[in-house]
This record gives structure tokens, C-alpha cells and sequence, in this order.
């Protein structure tokens, strides 16, 4: 038999064998953050997505909470996206510009 077809799932000596997991990467972006304001799925409420920002999690989370707290809200990362509570799109094109990255507001 070949092993491809039957791979190992035990071992007596470490217990079950697991395959390693793929960990996904995100696709890298145009150098271009975008903010986009949606409501549909919220009940109404209004949020800014923020895309395009090419960085680790750690450090999205990092910028993430330094932009909660000059907008005075809440929010969260999700999948590389950075969600900002409220219509603030204006405040958060400027806090980003201010960091130097190029900033885009896309949607109506």
C-alpha cells in the first residue's frame, strides 16, 4: 500500500496525528486605504470599513485603537478590515492622511 493513500492518523507514542494547518494570507493591496460607509446587515447602524492597509493584525490592532480613540468610538478588526462605529469618514481621512498613508473614500 502506499502512504499517500493511507495517511498516518495515530501513533502510540504522540497520540492523534493532525495535518498542519494552511494558514490563509491576505491578498496584498494597490497602496491605496480605502473607507467605505455601510449599513446593510447592521439594523441601520452605520459603520466605516477600512481596507487596504497592508500590516500584520497586531499592528492593525494597534492602529485600530489609536483612531477609536481620537473618533471617541468603537469598532473592531475583522479580516484585515478595520471597522470604525458611526459616519466618520471625514475625521478618519484625515487621521490616516496624517500617517502618511493614501487615502480614497469609496461608495456614495
Amino acid at each position: 500500500m502506499r502512504d499517500n493513500e493511507n495517511p498516518l492518523v495515530y501513533s502510540t507514542q504522540t497520540g492523534r496525528i493532525t495535518p498542519p494547518e494552511e494558514k490563509a494570507t491576505r491578498p496584498k493591496g494597490d497602496g491605496i486605504v480605502r473607507i467605505q460607509r455601510q449599513t446593510s446587515g447592521r439594523k441601520g447602524k452605520g459603520v466605516c470599513l477600512i481596507s487596504g492597509i497592508d500590516a500584520a493584525d497586531a499592528e492593525l490592532v494597534k492602529i485600530a485603537a489609536d483612531l477609536k480613540k481620537k473618533c471617541g468610538c468603537g469598532g473592531s478588526v475583522k479580516d484585515g478590515v478595520i471597522e470604525i462605529q458611526g459616519d466618520k469618514r471625514d475625521l478618519l481621512k484625515t487621521l490616516l492622511e496624517a500617517r502618511g498613508y493614501k487615502v480614497k473614500l469609496a461608495g456614495g
